[in-house]
């Protein structure tokens, strides 16, 4: 796994401009839990890598840079409470519970417009991101999506799903 990460960092500085591999190897390297949930990540099509430190802990941020929403995680609704409420053709699963299982998070608003600062991502897919409380009490949820140049949050009902639709996670190291 340090390999593909590393070409991957290698290959895309633009992501992370003011990081040194040898650094982020040496925040990696005796992790295996960061590892392991990176290696999940990779396993359903999300191709982490890091785009820089989380400003209030220092912690390198690791998600999703899949130029689409994964593909092994489309087709989801947002939470296992709107799934339990799909009664009608449901999904196979939900966003957040996948994401629990990977042992990473849902980006939120903020984190997904950083991503694309680093690249153009879901130009063709859009992603689940978190949802604030006062949304997910109400019945929704949010995604986000690159189009005509610009990101662009939506809302939906979180029992909604797409073919398209997907998450990215995230995770701090």
């Amino acid at each position: 796994m340090l390999e593909l990460l590393k070409n991957r960092f290698l290959a895309h500085g633009e992501r992370h401009p003011e990081l040194r591999w040898e650094r982020v190897e040496e925040r990696l390297r005796d992790n295996e839990t960061a590892l392991a949930a990176l290696r999940r990540m990779e396993e359903s099509g999300g191709e982490p890598d890091t785009i820089g430190f989380a400003p209030e802990s220092g912690a390198l941020i690791f998600c999703d840079c899949a130029k689409e929403s994964p593909a092994g995680r489309r087709s989801l609704c947002y939470d296992d409470e709107a799934l339990a409420k799909r009664t009608k053709n449901p999904p196979a699963g939900s966003a957040l519970r996948q994401a629990r299982e990977m042992g990473v998070e849902l980006m939120d608003e903020a984190l997904y417009a950083q991503l694309q600062t680093r690249g153009e991502f879901d130009l063709k897919t859009s992603s689940w991101i978190a949802a604030p409380d006062e949304i997910r009490r109400q019945g929704g949820a949010l995604f986000c999506e690159r189009r005509y140049g610009r990101v662009f949050t939506f809302h939906n009902g979180a029992d909604s799903y797409y073919s398209v639709r997907g998450w990215r996670g995230y995770l701090l190291v």
